[in-house]
């Protein structure tokens, strides 16, 4: 048996939802109220997206195996010249090729 039931679950998982909502739609309620948004404000906004790419990377190059690590180059490779469409198309199809032909 585990330590939370189904419905335990349920009720976790709408409350994440819930405090997402809270926090996306808080963030707009108060960045609306303001005719300018202060420089300092505006340069931790632009650095937001650099740093939750940073969280999700890292661990993955660090922690995953060498066809993880090939797999992540290649798309960086591929998406420094096209979108993002090609590069994750990139990655999946390298760390495919080396995880069914690669001894």
């Amino acid at each position: 048996m585990s330590l939370f039931s189904s419905s335990h679950m349920v009720i976790v998982i709408l409350l994440a939802g819930l405090a997402t909502y809270l926090t996306r739609i808080g963030g707009h309620a108060v960045i609306s109220r303001m005719k300018t948004v202060p420089p300092r404000l505006e340069a931790a906004l632009d650095a937001v997206p650099a740093a939750v790419l940073t969280t999700l990377v890292v661990p993955a190059f660090a922690n995953g195996g060498w066809d993880t690590r090939v797999a992540m180059l290649a798309a960086l490779l591929v998406g420094l010249r096209f979108a993002a469409i090609p590069a994750l198309v990139a990655g999946w199809a390298v760390v495919l090729a080396l995880r069914t032909f690669a001894v």
